[in-house]
């Protein structure tokens, strides 16, 4: 059965690849400008205060979090519309939530005067925040779950999973470009153009309407390109609550179907969730942090905001290439310590340097590959988590992105209220203060993320909920050699 399924992944194509990783792009694009110049934008340009900036982003991550658990329930239970497929009907309606919202997020209040209370400009970003963010999540729960659905083979989820990776660091790479060459070119008032202010507004306006223009026409590419197998209405049957918990036994031993309360009876569940809540706090902190961290602590000119992000992503994108045959070589837990001890790197880096000039372009090429390194390595222990439990993939990425959204919006929120200088944009206070996050967001973080992975690799992730299903099985008279025949596929739930 392992031969099959590594010889059907190989079959997949590498345009079926290429237009599958390019169903993300959009999401990619807009999560680049929603962490690294929200709460720049929000707080340097239109001079909100930072509890609004750090509140309104804390919202939106609790608007995601809330939704994406819900979405990715719905997901494994609907059968798409009509002859289209399941996960590309609820991508479609994502991405068309994300076009419509994400401009005006990226735009002055329309209607806003200098008098009108902030309490007024937060309910409007936030109506517009909610609708994204709801599109953004049903975009990325159908895309994820489509991975352990086109292929099945370890090396070629991990594969799948690095070209998926690679084009995220291509859109994050696009929109720093894009950023530079607008600082850069700004012609405005060019004796203000080294910091940022109100007269930067149409820089991240016309950066946001070309994100759209951009991710629309890879959304396209995805929905041409990609063949998702069709689920006809009963294939998949739902357990419903009257569903009698034994049936009348078969011929042979039925491999039982994981549904939501299943997976939260798992203690594998729990252990990838907390490594990918780890790895996600350090990629979207650091993300969020590091233009704070150029422009205030280092002191550094506005075009630092792209050009260092830019150098990150560069160097994240290479990495993600070599994630196949290191992990071939080494083991999934192996190539996450490696990824690890780069971040930390990074930190001590941080901490020792008090101020860094050029090298901050050293730093910031060890902090893109480590970041590519655990992002792509969490990815794919959550895709061997499902396995073969692919029609309730949706509601594991959904719980996982449920973690890391809502660890990510408090987080935020908590250091939005630690800042020194509530009141203005910076003062000397704030020097030390974002040197010291952005030790915190990658060093600390990675400690823990280390003691997860120790705990992974101590006890190994396997899905116990079939060995339980099979003794029940066995008492209620199911022939022990029928128990025997299911143990290879217990063992192969089991992950290196």
């Amino acid at each position: 059965a392992g031969a099959g399924a590594g010889a059907g992944a190989a079959e997949l194509p590498l345009r079926a690849r290429l237009s599958f990783a390019a169903g993300h792009f959009l999401n990619d694009l807009c999560a680049s400008l929603w962490f690294t110049y929200l709460l720049l934008y929000l707080h340097a340009v239109l001079g909100y205060g930072h509890r609004l900036a750090g509140a309104l982003l804390l919202a939106g991550q609790v608007a995601d979090g809330l939704c994406t658990p819900l979405l990715g329930y719905e997901a494994d239970r609907s059968a798409g519309c009509g002859r289209y497929g399941r996960r590309k009907s609820w991508h479609l309606a994502g991405t068309t939530c994300v076009l419509v919202s994400f401009p005006f997020i990226f735009n002055p209040c329309l209607g806003c005067k200098e008098n009108t209370p902030q309490w007024a400009a937060f309910i409007y970003y936030l109506s517009f925040i909610v609708i994204f963010q709801f599109g953004w999540a049903a975009t990325q729960i159908s895309h994820l779950s489509l991975i352990p659905e086109l292929v099945t083979s370890d090396h070629e989820k991990v594969e799948l999973t690095a070209f998926r990776y690679a084009f995220t660091v291509m859109a994050n790479i696009t929109v720093y470009g894009l950023a530079w060459l607008l600082l850069n070119f700004q012609v405005d008032q060019p004796d203000r153009t080294e910091h940022l202010g109100i007269q930067d507004v149409p820089i991240f306006r016309n950066l946001s309407l070309i994100v759209v223009v951009l991710g629309a026409v890879f959304s396209l590419i995805f929905h041409l390109g990609t063949k998702e197998k069709p689920y006809p209405p009963g294939s998949l049957p739902q357990p419903e609550e009257s569903t009698p918990l034994l049936q009348k036994e078969p011929m042979s031993p039925p491999r039982p179907l994981l549904i939501w309360k299943d997976w939260l009876l798992e203690p594998a569940f729990y252990q990838v969730a907390v490594l990918y809540m780890s790895t996600r706090l350090i990629v979207n902190l650091s993300q969020t942090y590091i233009a704070m961290y150029l422009t205030n602590s280092l002191l550094l000119p506005k075009k630092y905001i792209a050009t260092i992000p830019l150098v990150m992503y560069v160097s994240g994108f290479l990495s993600s290439f070599l994630m196949k045959p290191v992990n071939k070589w080494i083991g999934r837990n192996l190539t996450y310590f490696v990824g690890i001890l780069v971040i930390l790197a990074f930190a001590s880096w941080v901490t020792l340097a008090g101020q860094m000039g050029a090298e901050i372009y050293g730093a910031a090429v060890l902090l893109g590959a480590g970041s590519a390194t655990i992002l792509v390595t969490s990815l794919s222990m959550t895709a061997d988590l499902i396995g073969t439990n692919t029609h309730s993939g949706a509601f594991v990425y959904g719980a996982m992105s449920f973690t890391d959204k809502m660890a990510n919006g408090l987080a935020v929120m908590a250091i939005q209220n630690l800042h020194p200088c509530p009141t203005e944009l910076c003062c000397p206070a704030c020097i030390s203060f974002y040197h010291w996050v952005m030790v915190l967001v990658t060093g600390g973080i990675a400690i823990a993320a280390i003691a997860s992975l120790c705990c992974i690799m101590v006890w190994p992730i396997r899905v116990r909920y079939h060995a339980v299903c099979l003794q029940g099985l066995s008492g209620a008279g199911t022939p022990y050699g029928g128990t025997e025949s299911m143990e290879e596929r217990i063992r192969s739930g089991t992950l290196n």
